[in-house]
């Protein structure tokens, strides 16, 4: 892969990659009082909201507000508001839009609150009485950063009166909202200023704040200095030069920070950024070209640190064997012996999910015997050190039609096999149709423990058939340019048997067709192999493929053809994509 040579350094992608600078934020400091602590069971009594910009104040708001139910004689002990306060006050209904003004008056403003989830959660049950959207605004908790932030023991607790006389805050909270959120300001002009020190200088790093980065994160900081504000592939380093760690970023210099900053909450990077000696960056063309040279460097290195894609070489495929009569079988590796696959798999059980379901509907032998056609109606079985007693127990019940004793032909065998491959390289519509059935008749018999089992065998055939389609598709294109517009100029790719050959950024005022020929020329010569993924690994091919669809992308000159199947596992992605909801909420 190459990238060009000439483009300029230190191109800031977009401001967003660097975040927003505290100093530069709109904060909305809000505090309401209510009739009880149920968001959907009380209201909202009163209204209190002052929004900051470089820790000043620069207005306020307030109002009282009539709930539209009584208010608890407890309630009133606590916070001085009686009935007769809000009888004459303006309805939620009234006093809504202008809270919700407040907040927009500022694009990007963040909404701070002590106890954010309790204020935060009557607004939205507002919101949601009177058919209003909530806007979703960034939220940043001050119960939660003095929680993080100061040592245990302190202060006594963290009750906002507590860090209120903790930080020398003038204004004294006394449950009336806009005192409480002028408190909350002082409160959070505190809590900033102790993470200054500790490298917390964005919106994006205060929100990620859990608690306070080690003293061995702290003294590492400087590795970030230097680092290019460009998109690529960061690789932390030992003190032998050994590879800890590798992740991508738009912003190598403002991520690589981050993890000395307290902003990085995971223990187990926290324990690896007290390692980290080196830092060696690899500046890209685009976020594709990062994206996959990140998961290339992981496999290469097998960092101690990455979880993910550290070993592609242990996924799985299930395969139909080329015997002369084809088998289903669970591999690791894709041969060039025109045998189709499905998959890749992350785990051997998922792929036998995948061989159970392709079993349910086609009686392929399960055996590992050899079989070789013989002279007469029964092909000859070489045991392969196992001894052959005939027919198993899978015939009797049906579920194989005994090509071993010539019970079947290798003609009716064959019929079988072929519809195996068709349905794990084309129209999966067999195996979908006969497993929804099924589970139809298993869950209206209430045998719903069996329906799911079946479920997640269809679902297991259909992502494996809808990858391995897709891959093959593309892997079959010996060379392809695509282009897509960003702030930067035209990122610009070329991909040769699914493989990222070349990225490059056509920048204005660049000559296109001296660019493109350029690029083309010194891309990677890629060679043509077989299966679904021959040139690359899996999720590098998937990457691309991602980006290639997206509707921004555009086709600039393709070699070939570049088809899937009309009829193909892809017109099933809804069960993938349930799936993988599913998965992820477990």
């Amino acid at each position: 892969m190459v990238r060009q040579s000439d483009a300029p350094t230190g191109v800031q992608t977009s401001i967003s990659d660097l975040g927003t600078p505290l100093a530069a934020a709109t904060f909305v400091v809000l505090d309401l009082e209510t009739t009880g602590t149920s968001a959907s069971g009380s209201r909202i009594t009163e209204v209190g909201a002052v929004r900051v910009r470089g820790g000043e104040v620069v207005d306020e708001f307030s109002t009282l507000v009539n709930p539209g139910t009584p208010i608890p004689a407890n309630i009133t002990l606590l916070t001085g508001i009686t009935q007769s306060m809000v009888a004459t006050a303006p309805s939620m209904e009234e006093v809504l839009p202008g809270v919700l003004a407040f907040l927009d008056a500022d694009p990007g403003t963040v909404l701070v609150a002590h106890n954010a989830p309790f204020d935060t959660g009557f607004l939205r049950a507002a919101c949601e009485r009177h058919g209003v959207d909530w806007p979703g605004y960034p939220v940043v908790d001050t119960l939660r950063l003095a929680r993080a932030v100061l040592a245990r023991g302190e202060t006594r607790n963290h009750k906002l009166g507590t860090l209120a006389a903790h930080f020398g805050v003038r204004v004294t909270p006394n449950h009336r909202a806009l005192d409480d959120a002028r408190a909350t300001v002082g409160v959070l002009n505190g809590l900033v200023e102790r993470l200054r020190p500790l490298g917390v200088s964005s919106v994006e790093e205060l929100r990620a704040v859990t608690k306070p980065p080690t003293k061995a994160q702290r003294s590492r900081r400087h590795l970030a200095e230097g680092l290019p504000e460009e998109p690529g592939v960061y690789v932390f380093t030992d003190a032998r030069g050994a590879s800890l760690y590798v992740g991508k970023s738009k912003n190598l210099r403002r991520r690589v920070r981050s993890y000395f900053t307290a902003a990085e909450n995971r223990q187990r990077i926290r324990e690896m950024a007290g390692l980290v000696e080196g830092v060696t960056p690899i500046v890209c063309a685009s976020e594709l070209e990062a994206s996959v040279r990140e998961l290339r460097v992981i496999a290469e290195r097998k960092p101690p640190y990455n979880r993910r894609s550290r070993n592609p070489e242990r996924a799985s495929w299930v395969k139909l064997t080329t015997d002369a009569y084809p088998r289903l079988s669970v591999v690791r590796t894709v041969k060039g012996d025109g045998a189709p696959h499905i998959g890749p798999y992350a785990s051997a059980r998922e792929a036998e999910q995948a061989r159970e379901a392709l079993l349910h509907v086609f009686p392929l032998r399960q055996c590992s015997h050899t079989f070789r056609p013989g002279a007469g109606t029964a092909p000859e079985v070489v045991a392969g050190g196992a001894r052959w007693t005939g027919a198993c127990v899978l015939a009797q019940l049906g579920r194989c039609g005994a090509p071993c004793d010539g019970t079947e032909s290798l003609d009716e065998y064959t019929v079988h096999a072929e519809a195996a491959r068709a349905a794990m390289t084309g129209d999966p519509a067999p195996v979908v149709d006969a497993h929804t059935a099924r589970i139809a008749e298993l869950a209206s018999a209430l045998r719903y423990e069996e329906a799911a089992n079946l479920r997640d065998r269809l679902t297991a055939f259909v992502r494996g058939a809808r990858r391995a389609q897709r891959l093959t598709a593309i892997a079959a294109v010996p060379h392809l340019v695509a282009a897509r517009r960003t702030v930067a100029g035209w990122e610009t790719c070329v991909v040769r048997h699914g493989r990222l050959a070349a990225a490059a950024v056509l920048r204005p005022g660049t000559d296109p067709a001296a660019f493109l020929a350029s690029l083309v020329a010194t891309a990677e010569y890629v060679p043509a192999g077989y299966g679904p993924s021959p040139s690359a690994l899996p999720g590098e091919t998937e990457l691309v493929l991602d980006w290639l669809a997206d509707p921004a992308t555009r086709l600039v000159e393709i070699e070939g053809e570049w088809t899937c199947p009309l009829r193909s596992a892809e017109a099933h992605t809804q069960m993938t994509h349930w799936a993988h909801g599913r998965d992820s909420a477990q």
